[in-house]
């Protein structure tokens, strides 16, 4: 495709995605609109990232400066993938400020913790495919079109000028800021004072620039000694709710808490044996898990991109791609200040409005900084490959596969706790809190609604374990946890999921999804009970360098 082709296909595409505005209206936001815009932004409580940067020398403060800038142009053109339009010109039309506040956190006028509902009136609803596709391409055309580079992580897919479908590369969609962020992690990797993250940078500049992302990724698995780290490019694919193919671009920014990753290291030797103890069948457990995974704590200083949209992510299990897994494994970065921030602004309050009060003793922070590191520490765990030989587990799946992975990681990350526990291997929480922290993490999650990926990870596990007897609800409305019956749930849940993730089962999947994937009545009610609590359910973020400390 040429340039000017190009141009005018990425142009057709935003027009599509754009609010549409009558002539005699001057703003996406009228005066009169129902919204309380004010009480939706006030779900999202403000959050400084910060941390103490004395340690580092004058070139690290040099590089992190480099690299805020290339995971700004991450932040830009994830704004084209999810809008599939112009974020100025879409941000311009918004007059309100707490509209346009809510705007840039859901990065649209579709938001995010009310099942994509619009908040912006003229705007369409939210395609399936976001951005990565033609809006009025349908599924069976797609599946009928033959094109080797359709189903990558890293194309678009576009109509050329006889209409007919054809992929366009990232790198070449997204040229532009592409090429200069190339160009800064360069430059970021001579001022580098770990040689492997130097060489990570100069990889991963190579990646962007070519949409291979393998050798970076490896190089990747291989920084252990760094104060900084940069994760960037596109990772995951929860935007994609079409087929689950596309990756969007992301990138986060990390200094590493040395003390706390010294507590964590030890674990990482136990991934092969935790294999073995998975609570399936032999045949779903025999892939063995890459031994040089790393398990690490830092403090995040930005999110820009897909991990940054509406509710964060407070932990990282990276890389996703199935041959780095099995060959090294994965890195597991807990983002302990951001899981610090939600867990005292969120977690803690709801508590103290559905847990039963003599339960709430057992809501501890160190609770739940494990239950999300042994989450991540889940995801590497298990089958990736499909036994009946139909590929990856993801492609199997398609657009049920992140929904029921959460899910899988979830579970498992509770059910290793319990293992670890049993083994004399972990004894930082008790049983009882890391259980009763679990619950109160549903309740804070399943706020967001079940329209993700992730809300619908959270509706499996809880109604599974209310199927279970796992939990009583009292007259009152508080929740408290059977813990012999919630061991026993979490097994059969862990062994369920991993059992249909082998099968590559997808119509049994998309099945139990939509069955119990959903907010039932009661739990809504209780919910509901939360709303007028005036407990946020997110946070957003203040971030860049002016708020570091030195």
């Amino acid at each position: 495709m040429n340039i000017k082709t190009l141009a005018m296909t990425l142009a057709l595409t935003a027009a599509l995605f754009s609010c549409g505005e009558k002539k005699d209206e001057k703003s996406c936001c009228e005066k009169n609109c129902k919204e309380n815009y004010e009480a939706l932004a006030n779900q999202y409580a403000k959050v400084t990232l910060t941390t103490d940067i004395s340690h580092l020398s004058d070139n690290e403060v040099k590089m992190l400066d480099l690299l805020f800038k290339a995971g700004k142009l991450m932040d830009d053109i994830y704004w084209t993938e999810n809008l599939g339009g112009d974020k100025e010109e879409f941000l311009n039309k918004i007059q309100d400020p707490n509209a346009r506040k809510y705007a840039e956190i859901n990065y649209g006028p579709w938001d995010q913790l009310d099942n994509r509902r619009i908040f912006i009136p003229g705007c369409e609803p939210k395609p399936a495919g976001a951005g990565f596709y033609p809006t009025d391409m349908t599924k069976e055309e797609f599946e009928a079109w033959e094109n080797p580079d359709k189903t990558s992580q890293y194309t678009l897919v576009r109509r050329d000028e006889n209409g007919n479908l054809q992929t366009v590369w990232y790198h070449e969609a997204y040229a532009q800021k592409i090429n200069k962020a190339a160009e800064l992690l360069n430059q970021a990797s001579e001022l580098a004072a770990d040689k492997e993250f130097a060489e990570y940078l100069k990889l991963r500049a190579t990646a962007l620039l070519t949409d291979d992302y393998y050798y970076s990724d490896m190089a990747w698995m291989d920084v252990r000694n760094n104060n900084v780290d940069f994760v960037v490019g596109p990772i995951e694919n929860y935007t994609d709710g079409l087929f689950g193919y596309k990756a969007a671009h992301e990138s986060f920014i990390l200094i590493k808490d040395k003390e706390w990753t010294e507590k964590l290291t030890r674990y990482v030797a136990l991934l092969p044996v935790l294999q073995t103890k998975l609570p399936v069948d032999d045949k779903y457990k025999q892939e063995k898990p890459g031994s040089d995974a790393d398990l690490a704590a830092y403090d995040v200083v930005f999110y820009g991109g897909d991990c940054n949209m509406a509710s964060k992510t407070i932990a990282i299990n990276l890389p996703n791609d199935e041959r780095v897994q099995l060959q090294k494994g994965t890195r597991k970065l807990q983002l302990k200040n951001a899981m610090k921030a939600k867990f005292d602004k969120i977690v803690v309050p709801i508590s103290n409005v559905l847990v039963a009060p003599e339960a709430r003793q057992n809501i501890k922070f160190d609770a739940f900084f494990a239950n999300v590191m042994f989450h991540e520490v889940a995801h590497g765990l298990g089958i990736k490959n499909t036994l009946n030989g139909s590929g990856t587990v993801r492609h199997a799946l398609k657009e049920q596969y992140s929904a029921i992975e959460e899910a899988k990681a979830d579970i498992l990350g509770l059910f290793l706790v319990t293992k670890l526990h049993e083994m004399g291997e972990y004894d930082n929480t008790t049983l009882e809190e890391n259980y009763t922290t679990f619950m109160a993490g549903i309740f804070r999650s399943v706020r967001f609604g079940a329209a993700s990926a992730h809300g619908k990870a959270n509706m499996i596990e809880f109604n599974y374990l209310a199927n279970e007897g796992a939990f009583t609800r009292d007259e009152n409305g508080y929740y408290n946890i059977d813990f012999p019956k919630m061991k026993l749930a979490v097994e059969k849940l862990g062994g369920a999921i991993l059992t249909a993730q082998g099968n590559g089962d997808y119509e049994f999947v998309k099945e139990w999804i939509a069955t119990d994937g959903v907010i039932k009545p009661e739990l809504q009610a209780d919910l509901d009970k939360l709303a007028g609590s005036g407990i946020p359910k997110d946070i957003w973020y203040e971030m860049g360098m002016e708020y570091l400390s030195r």
